[in-house]
């Protein structure tokens, strides 16, 4: 029974999420005439696919022992569940039999029940194996599966994108490599600079410096800069030269709810 109970929730939990991630990635494509309802690494990481369904669905399973060994170890699902595994999927799925990108992948109606089966598989799968698996099984999903994916997220995913943002050009690779970098210094893990990176580059070698690619790119420096304060990064800097933090600047980060050790 209480099986039952658990793959029951899981298929409307999956529907649910799987319809709104599936909508949400595909609109991101129609921003900014439309509003868009994804995360930029999903876009970039769709895009990086290019419409491949064997890519899509290869991108998605390489996250997939990551998230199943969070849910037998921990009971929780991971984020990516939704940002990586979902949407690749959902892609793959379409694109197998039409690999035009504007009717399956762009297609937010499509993606939408494409997500949904998706969600509605995955979810459930996930959640009843970790029910009906000893405790024992748990313990090595914890210290063998999850240790294993973080070597793939860190660092061959950033190694990947690095190379494609070279690959696509001078100017995307400059932007990939600069802001991959202070991502890496800031956040721990390059990849979210590199894909901002490739967002900015193509876009000004497809538009030129429009007001598009400008508000991208003052959007991107806020964003750099605010989770560097956020994260103490101003005063991290400071004691790694082996200076002292100012007193005021300790304040002004107690201030805003930002904690300098």
């Amino acid at each position: 029974m209480d099986t039952f109970i658990i793959v029951l929730k899981s298929i409307m939990i999956g529907a649910l999420v799987g319809f709104g991630v599936g909508a949400g990635a595909a609109r991101m494509f129609h921003a900014p005439r439309v509003q868009g309802m994804g995360a930029f690494r999903t876009f970039g990481e769709l895009n990086a696919c290019e419409g491949d369904p064997i890519a899509h669905f290869s991108f998605g399973l390489g996250f997939l022992f990551n998230s199943w060994a969070s849910v037998v170890g921990a009971g929780a699902l991971t984020q990516d569940v939704e940002h990586r595994i979902i949407p690749n999927w959902a892609a793959a799925a379409l694109l197998w039999k039409n690999k035009n990108v504007a009717e399956t992948l762009h297609n937010p109606k499509k993606m939408a029940l494409a997500g949904a089966i998706t969600g509605m598989i995955v979810v459930t799968v996930m959640n009843s194996t970790a029910a009906s698996i000893p405790e024992s099984m748990q313990k090595v999903a914890t210290t063998v599966l999850i240790p294993a994916a973080d070597w793939l997220i860190n660092p061959i995913m950033p190694i990947v994108f690095w190379t494609a943002a070279m690959d696509a050009g001078k100017r995307t690779g400059i932007w990939g490599t600069v802001l991959g970098g202070m991502a890496h210094l800031i956040m721990g893990n390059a990849v979210p600079g590199i894909v901002l990176g490739i967002l900015i580059g193509k876009g000004v070698d497809d538009s030129g410096w429009n007001r598009i690619t400008k508000t991208l790119v003052i959007a991107v420096v806020l964003l750099f800069v605010l989770s560097a304060f956020f994260r103490g990064f101003d005063a991290k800097l400071l004691q790694s030269i082996h200076a002292e933090v100012p007193e005021w600047l300790i304040e002004f980060h107690k201030f805003f709810g930002s904690e300098v050790k």
